[in-house]
């Protein structure tokens, strides 16, 4: 499967939060968020394992009960069923891999 990004249809998930499809697996899904500044992703849960890199930007993370202030070039891993949200600090573009995929981002 190729995916050219021009061509991935854009979601608006939440005020400030959009989300690309970039390839979609079996067992994986790739995914590309863009955020502005001060966007907040609210705590949640979901069944899937969850790895981010961050593109560009700063994010406030928390996993659980720790927080976490990344940048450009850092990442993370979120177990399944781990209670998770962010706060932008800046504008900032996220890739995350779920796996298996994502059955609401489809």
């Amino acid at each position: 499967m190729i995916v050219k990004s021009a061509q991935a249809k854009t979601v608006e998930m939440l005020e400030g939060v959009w989300r690309k499809n970039l390839a979609l697996g079996e067992k994986m899904m790739l995914c590309e968020f863009t955020f502005q500044k001060g966007a907040i992703v609210p705590a949640h849960t979901h069944p899937h394992e969850q790895v981010g890199y961050v593109v560009k930007g700063k994010v406030k993370l928390r996993i659980g009960e720790k927080k976490y202030l990344l940048g450009t070039g850092d990442s993370y891993y979120i177990k399944p069923n781990i209670d998770h949200s962010a706060e932008l600090i800046e504008e900032s573009i996220i890739i995350d891999v779920f796996c298996p995929p994502r059955e609401d981002y489809r």
